[in-house]
C-alpha cells in the first residue's frame, strides 16, 4: 500500500493513483522550548521550537509546490524536563505545539506527573486532537478531551490514527491517574486500526509511547502482533533511528517503526508514496 522513500531526493513526483506523504514527528521533546545548551557535551546548541517551527513551515511550503501533503506528529511526553513546566504548567509547550499546527498528538507518562485535573486544564488550551485509543478517561476530568482514533483527509488521502499507550502503574502514582482505566494496548490500538481500514482509511498510523525494544510490550512487539497498522511513530524510549525500520505484522504486511530520540534535538521525517483506492 506504500512505499518508503526516506531521505527522497529531487521531488519525485507521485503516480496518478497515489499519493506522496511527508509524515513529521516529534516525541520525548520534555520541554525543550530553548535550543540545548552551548556547553552540553552532547547536541550542543542543537533544538529548540523556533528552529523546529522554521523547519516545519519551510517543509511545508516545498511541499505545496511539490502538491505533497504534510502530517505533523507528536507522540507524548512534550512537558516536563525544563523550568518551562515548572512554572508554566505545560501551556507554553501546548501554545507552541498550536503555532506549529499538530495534526495529532498522544500522551506520555509525563504529562500524567500533575495529575488529571491539571492535564486536563493543560489540554483545555490546545487546538490539536489528542488521541488515546487504549485510556479509558471518561470517569476523570479529561472526558471529552481525547479521542480514541482520528480520521484526516489530506487531498484524496484518508488517514487513520490510533494510539498505544504505556501501562502507567510504574512510573505514575496512583493518585495522579486516579480513574484512568488502562486497556491493552496492542489489542486496542489495532482494533481500531481494523475499523479505519474498514472506513476505507489508506493508512493508519499509530502514536506509540511504548517504547521502541523492551520485555514488554514494545514497538516491535506492537508491530508484529498487530494486522492493521502501518506506520508507528514511537516514543519513550528516546531511541534515535536513523531511519525507519521494518518489521512484519501477523499477516507479513510491512510495518514501519520510526522515532526520533529526545528532547526535540531531531525533527523527523519519513516520505510515503501511499496508494488511494
Amino acid at each position: 500500500m506504500f512505499l518508503l522513500l526516506f531521505g527522497l531526493v529531487g521531488g519525485q513526483a507521485a503516480q496518478p493513483d497515489s499519493v506522496h506523504l511527508i509524515i513529521l514527528h516529534t516525541n520525548d521533546t520534555h520541554s525543550r522550548i530553548d535550543p540545548i545548551e552551548a556547553s552540553a557535551k552532547r547536541y550542543a546548541d542543537q533544538g529548540g521550537v523556533l528552529r523546529r517551527e522554521a523547519a516545519i513551515r519551510q517543509i511545508r511550503q516545498e511541499a505545496k509546490k511539490k502538491k505533497a501533503q504534510v502530517l505533523l506528529l507528536d507522540a507524548g511526553d512534550f512537558v516536563q524536563g525544563t523550568p518551562y513546566f515548572n512554572y508554566f504548567d505545560g501551556k507554553v509547550e501546548v501554545e507552541m505545539m498550536n503555532r506549529m499546527r499538530y495534526d495529532a498528538v498522544t500522551l506520555g507518562n509525563h504529562e500524567f506527573d500533575r495529575g488529571i485535573d491539571a492535564l486536563a486544564e493543560m489540554l483545555s488550551k490546545a487546538k490539536f486532537p489528542v488521541i488515546c485509543s487504549n485510556y479509558d478517561l471518561s470517569a476523570t476530568a479529561l472526558n471529552g478531551k481525547t479521542q480514541p482514533y482520528l480520521i484526516l483527509q489530506k487531498a484524496s488521502l484518508k488517514i487513520g490514527i490510533v494510539s498505544a499507550g504505556i501501562k502507567l502503574d510504574n512510573l505514575v502514582t496512583s493518585v495522579n491517574r486516579a480513574n484512568l482505566v488502562y486497556m491493552d494496548a496492542l489489542a486496542q490500538a489495532d482494533r481500531y486500526a481494523k475499523f479505519l481500514k474498514e472506513q476505507s482509511c489508506d493508512i493508519v498510523i499509530c502514536l506509540s509511547h511504548l517504547g521502541y525494544s523492551s520485555n514488554g510490550l514494545c514497538d516491535i512487539k506492537l508491530a508484529e502482533g498487530s494486522r492493521y497498522i502501518d506506520v508507528i511513530v514511537g516514543g519513550h524510549s528516546h531511541t534515535f533511528l536513523k531511519a525507519p525500520k521494518t518489521y512484519y505484522n501477523k499477516d507479513g504486511r510491512a510495518v514501519l517503526i520510526t522515532q526520533m530520540g529526545k528532547d526535540g534535538v531531531y525533527l523527523g521525517r519519513m516520505d510515503l508514496m501511499v496508494a488511494v483506492e
